[in-house]
């Protein structure tokens, strides 16, 4: 593995578009990629498809990283390969939902829909729950098993042309450097959660856990994780925009 000095070195370059930088760091950081990636197997996904999706996080990292971060490169690498295998997997409908979750959640769309014809505003969860007799959780889980995520790296546009950008690229992005939230200022932020928001925090963002599961550790429901990962962004939110 490279030391941290040479390891600088080539990120600069890399950087500032040197490809045999780039494919250096690549070829000495493939042990690391790798033992993310096996992190990942036996999901439907071939192993060398997943490197790939991993060493495409990798090269991010590359590109954003930035050494006032004052943390290890590898440090910060990690969670960016595991993030691109983790929105590729979920992306590309690895997670099934069931056929009678999916029926509720057209009923309940139906149920919606008339609703607002006739009282000109959406209906309250516990309203929805009780029509359907159900759980409001389970109102909750279907309605957001019908939302399919956009990737930030889907083609759009051009109508199927060289034209065609990756969304991410039509976003504004005046200040490279600044596309990603300053990494101090974002861990003195969420060090400063009381432990309740931290860990919903740390579960929802940097564990990847569904607002059911996150439920279940902490003993409440789907609806009130919900109603906290919301006003806790929020509050983080006007921090960093206060702070800016």
């Amino acid at each position: 593995m490279l030391d941290f000095a040479e390891t600088m070195v080539l990120i600069e370059k890399s950087q500032n578009g040197d490809s045999a930088a780039k494919d250096k760091l690549i070829n000495e950081n493939s042990p690391l990629i790798k033992s993310i990636v096996n992190r990942y197997k036996n999901k439907g996904v071939e192993y060398e498809d997943l490197y790939q999706i991993g060493s495409m996080g990798f090269l991010k990292a590359i590109q954003n990283f930035d050494k006032n971060f004052n943390v290890k490169f590898s440090t910060y690498a990690v969670p960016m390969i595991a993030g691109e295998i983790k929105r590729y997997l979920r992306d590309n409908g690895i997670i099934k939902v069931s056929r009678s979750v999916k029926h509720l959640s057209v009923q309940i769309n139906k149920f919606i829909e008339e609703y607002i014809s006739t009282n000109f505003k959406s209906p309250p969860v516990s309203t929805i729950a009780e029509y359907f007799g159900v759980s409001e959780q389970d109102v909750v889980f279907a309605m957001e098993s019908g939302v399919s995520p956009l990737s930030l790296y889907s083609q759009v546009g051009g109508d199927g042309d060289d034209s065609a950008q990756m969304l991410i690229e039509k976003i504004p992005d005046d200040k490279p450097l600044e596309k990603q939230m300053d990494y101090f200022l974002l861990f003195n932020i969420i060090k400063g959660l009381n432990n309740r928001d931290k860990k919903i925090i740390m579960l929802r963002y940097f564990r990847d856990k569904t607002q059911r599961e996150i439920a279940e550790i902490l003993g409440v429901s789907q609806v009130q994780v919900s109603r906290l990962e919301n006003k806790i962004l929020s509050e983080m939110k006007s921090k960093l925009i206060g702070v800016n």
